[in-house]
Order: structure tokens, then C-alpha cells, then sequence
């Protein structure tokens, strides 16, 4: 399994067809009703080339083509035993083991003394509508799920999305206040002088 590596469109599909065979239109429809576009990136386009790479990778394999009236034929996949072994290996080094992925907003905050701090709690603050409209948008999508009473363990991915996004947002709230209050001195111009005069000055250490 370690020459196999899936890519996250990958494991969504071959997700879906553990649970039962089906043709990519419906892969695509209900990987949109369950994940919407907040874990994955799914456009049909996208799906039909991966579904195809993963046929070539004998992760699944077709049993059949339909049509309805006067639409294409579609072909239906199953996965495969090899597909459903790659998936299980994919999931439990994705679960078990952290892996660090470089996110923006880290480096954008680490260097946004560049800024005033005025100008970066506006951003901030445009931001933080941002979230609050994501926010939002979780939870227009949660009600028909409720509805429909579907099961958790469908939702679950995305309810931590929602989790985090709710986090960062109560975060650089907090981050905004202590700016704003002075709790968090900025630095000046003459202060990042000051300091690389500092560093550029150390006191040489004996042999």
C-alpha cells in the first residue's frame, strides 16, 4: 500500500463506493449533499478524470453501463478489494499520524507587524465576517441533513471544519481586542531598529 497514495477526491470516491456501487453523476451528487465544497474541492470535470486514473490503479472497476431516455450512458463502478485495502491504509495513517500543512493565515500573522495595527484589525475584522458568513453557511446546510435525520457519521467531517472555523473566529476576535487595548504592544519602526542594532551588536563568545 505505500506506493498507492490517494488524493483527497480519491478517497471521497472510494469512500462512496465502499458503501455500494454507483455511477459518477451520483458520486458527485451526493459527495456534494454529504461534504459540500468545505473538505474537498468537487466538480464533475475533476471527478470523472479521478474515477478514471483510479479504474487505471485497478482501485475500481466498472460492472456496467445504463441509460435513462434520451441521456448518456452511464457506467457504474464497485470498488475493488485492492481499492478498499488502499482506502483503510489511507484513512488510518490520515487519522493516527499529524502531518503539518503550511496553512496562510500563520505566516500572515507572524509578519503582520509590517502593517499598522490599525490596518490589520480592520483585515482582521473582514475576516472574522468571513467566518461568521462560512459559520453561517454550516449551519444552513446542517438543517437539511437534521431533517432528513442522516446519520452523523456522515456529517461528522464537516462538523469539525465548522468546529475549527468557529475557533479561529473567537480567536482573532480575542487577537483584535488585545491590539486595540494594547495588550499587545506593535512594534514601532524605531523599536525593529532598535532591536537589529541589538542583535547586530552581541558580545563575542570566548574560545
Amino acid at each position: 500500500m505505500d506506493d498507492i497514495s490517494l488524493t483527497p477526491l480519491g478517497i471521497v470516491i472510494l469512500g462512496l463506493l465502499a458503501e455500494r456501487p454507483m455511477h459518477p453523476y451520483e458520486m458527485y451528487q451526493l459527495a456534494s449533499v454529504r461534504r459540500g465544497d468545505q473538505l474537498v474541492k468537487i466538480k464533475p470535470g475533476s471527478l470523472y478524470h479521478t474515477v478514471g486514473r483510479l479504474e487505471q490503479q485497478k482501485l475500481l472497476a466498472s460492472i456496467g453501463t445504463d441509460r435513462e431516455g434520451n441521456r448518456p450512458e452511464r457506467t457504474t463502478y464497485e470498488i475493488t478489494a485492492w481499492g478498499r485495502a488502499a482506502l483503510e491504509h489511507q484513512l488510518r495513517e490520515m487519522l493516527a499520524v499529524p502531518v503539518r500543512e503550511y496553512p496562510r493565515l500563520p505566516i500572515a500573522l507572524a509578519e503582520m507587524h509590517n502593517l499598522s495595527a490599525d490596518a490589520v484589525c480592520e483585515l482582521l475584522r473582514t475576516r472574522i465576517a468571513h467566518l461568521d458568513a462560512s459559520i453561517a453557511e454550516f449551519d444552513t446546510r446542517d438543517r437539511p441533513m437534521q431533517a432528513e435525520q442522516k446519520p452523523r457519521i456522515f456529517t461528522v467531517g464537516v462538523d469539525y471544519v465548522r468546529a475549527m472555523t468557529v475557533a479561529e473566529r473567537e480567536w482573532l476576535s480575542a487577537l483584535v481586542e488585545d491590539i486595540e487595548s494594547g495588550e499587545l504592544p506593535w512594534l514601532s519602526p524605531e523599536l525593529l531598529d532598535r532591536l537589529a542594532g541589538t542583535a547586530g551588536s552581541g558580545t563575542p563568545t570566548k574560545d
